[in-house]
């Protein structure tokens, strides 16, 4: 498991406007941090909703999806069920772009 890896992922039962149950999600955080069990991860969707947090991403899935950059959450790596493909450096540097942006004061 390394940053930019995407993974099958159950989110358990989603609560409000969280994502949740099993969907991809794309590891974010450093690989320090799946060593110690715990990556920090963006949930995606296959929906288009235009919303300026979300990072399309095409080729890599089979359906054009979206990296829903607002639902950053750590998660247990037991969580994570199956290997599906791993983002571009490209794609990656677009999706840090957004969570900088969410992050910045």
């Amino acid at each position: 498991m390394r940053r930019g890896d995407i993974y099958l992922c159950d989110l358990g039962d989603p609560v409000d406007p969280e994502q949740g149950y099993r969907r991809p999600v794309v590891i974010v955080s450093h690989d320090e941090t799946v060593s110690y069990g715990l990556p920090i991860v963006v949930p995606m969707t296959r929906s288009k909703r235009g919303y300026p947090t979300h990072v399309e991403i095409d080729g890599v899935l089979p359906v054009t999806s979206y990296a829903q950059c607002e639902q950053l959450r750590a998660i247990s790596v037991s969580r994570l069920t199956r290997h599906l493909g791993t983002l571009s450096a490209v794609e990656l540097v677009r999706i840090e772009s957004v969570i900088r942006r969410l992050l910045s004061p």
